[in-house]
């Protein structure tokens, strides 16, 4: 259980793992499940400092489809939302970043005649120059840095309508990897034009959520919702704690709900352990995918071993440290000595391994889309759907179904019709995960049956699971034929 005095939520942590591996086993998964409610007495306490960022698109694109007018009243919105006493900043982007509110920089607390000037400021704004986001990016860090105090939720959303062309990819990464733990980013695709793998990058990195809005007119709604979300956050930070056996190390971290994201990037050492961010928090649950590594032979065989310690660690109220906020739990494995043994693959891993499927096939269709190669984006739509009715995920069998056509033969095409926004669109929803199953881990559950095969054909590497459909090495389609088509 959580430490109440600590935060206002109570977390738990539930760690499924096999506890027995092969004898020539070289790895040890296990799936982590993260829950966080609110401790009862919440309401007797003071609300949680918050600290919001509005980041406005202004670049020259904005000026057509009436696109700039319906984002002021976008951030008008947001601002009619937040709550009295939230520190409040508004950015304009384009190839520089400039304040909108307050005109003299840094962040004010917002009360009703605030909110007044701040949309009075909003609708002078016009549209002009680039798109730069490195540049909006770091301008909200410097507020947020300047600004606020230790355990302030920090929280910034940005939405762009062009793709990031006034800058090289290694200037964004740059300035990702400067903002990463130091604020939550949602980012938003509006219209038709942006691309998909820059705000899959923003999202990822910034632990936010990475969506589109190809019908302008929502954004409104959608940036009143983003509000409404961030005013329920109430641990600013939160780390997962690993403390690895010094036979193993570790191969990734990932999170597989509600969003698909590799976390292994951000991990660092803290105190004796690896901690990896996992961001801002409110009530509810989320979980991860861990992978420990270890060179063949080197565990003890039919000998319980703990590979790992789990805790999951908050920064107090002064920001001082980090301290535990759950108590440790123990991965525990078993190398068999049984040279014959193999265990089932649980269905959890299953499970998490064909949804990345899910995704490799939804980003690969919006890639060969744009490319215009409809052959392979016919193809790569068939797998999707396959996979989405296989994984029972409504959502984005929804979404498969509103690009899809049937053609004369039955089979379903790409809908020759469909725009690039709604394919950008496939491709950033594609890491959204459906619902968690209530079994995170059922090792005598049968598995899907699909063609098995142990190795990928291109590169030779062990797949994560014998019905594997992506090669998680080298990301190749893994078909009967051998032919490959990268992720």
């Amino acid at each position: 259980m959580g430490e109440s005095s600590l935060t206002a939520l109570d977390f738990t942590v539930e760690v499924d793992a096999p506890p027995d591996l092969a004898f020539d086993a070289t790895r040890v998964d296990a799936l982590v499940t993260v829950r966080a409610r609110a401790v009862e007495d919440h309401g007797a306490r003071d609300p949680v400092p918050s600290a919001e960022v509005l980041i406005m698109d202004r670049s020259l694109s904005m000026a057509g489809l009436g696109k700039l007018d319906e984002a002021k009243r976008a951030i008008c919105a947001a601002v009619d939302t937040l709550r009295e006493g939230t520190l409040l900043g508004i950015v304009a982007g384009h190839h520089a970043a400039s304040m909108v509110y307050p005109p003299d920089g840094g962040l004010v607390r917002v009360d009703g005649a605030h909110k007044q000037k701040a949309k009075a400021h909003v609708a002078a704004q016009f549209a002009d120059g680039g798109t730069a986001i490195s540049r909006w990016l770091e301008c909200a860090r410097r507020l947020f840095d300047t600004s606020t105090a230790p355990g302030t939720v920090r929280h910034a959303v940005l939405y762009t309508d062009g793709k990031d062309e006034h800058e090289s990819p290694e200037e964004l990464d740059a300035a990702l990897a400067a903002c990463t733990d130091q604020f939550t980013c949602d980012v938003r695709g509006l219209g038709d034009d942006w691309n998909y793998r820059e705000l899959h990058r923003i999202g990822q990195a910034l632990h936010g959520t990475a969506e589109a809005v190809v019908d302008i007119a929502d954004l409104t709604r959608d940036f009143v919702r983003l509000m409404e979300q961030a005013q329920r956050v109430v641990v600013p930070r939160l780390y997962l704690g690993l403390r690895l056996n010094e036979r193993l190390d570790l191969g990734f971290v990932q999170q597989t709900h509600p969003v698909q994201a590799d976390l292994t990037s951000q991990r660092h050492h803290q105190g004796g352990e690896i901690h990896i961010p996992l961001g801002a928090w409110s009530p509810g649950a989320r979980q991860y995918q861990i992978s420990l590594r270890f060179a063949a032979g080197t565990l003890p065989v039919d000998e319980k071993l703990r590979a790992a310690r789990i805790t999951l660690h908050t920064e107090p109220h002064d920001g001082q440290g980090r301290l535990p906020c759950t108590t440790a739990q123990a991965l525990v494995v078993r190398r068999r000595s049984n040279p014959a043994f193999e265990h089932p693959v649980p269905t959890y891993r299953t499970r998490v391994q064909t949804e990345q499927e899910l995704g490799m096939a939804m980003r690969a269709c919006a890639d060969a889309h744009e490319q215009k190669d409809s052959e392979r984006a016919d193809r790569e739509l068939r797998l999707a759907l396959g996979l989405a009715e296989e994984l029972g995920d409504e959502r984005r069998l929804h979404l498969l179904k509103a690009v899809a056509d049937t053609a004369a033969d039955g089979r379903a095409i790409v809908r020759r019709g469909v725009t690039r926004g709604q394919m950008q669109r496939l491709g950033l929803d594609s890491t959204r995960t459906g619902p968690p199953p209530t079994d995170a881990i059922d090792q005598d559950a049968a598995q899907p049956s699909r063609a098995s095969r142990s190795h990928c054909p291109h590169c030779s590497a062990a797949l994560v699971s014998r019905n594997a459909q992506y090669c998680e090495h080298c990301g190749r389609h893994v078909d009967d034929q051998g032919a490959g088509t990268t992720r």
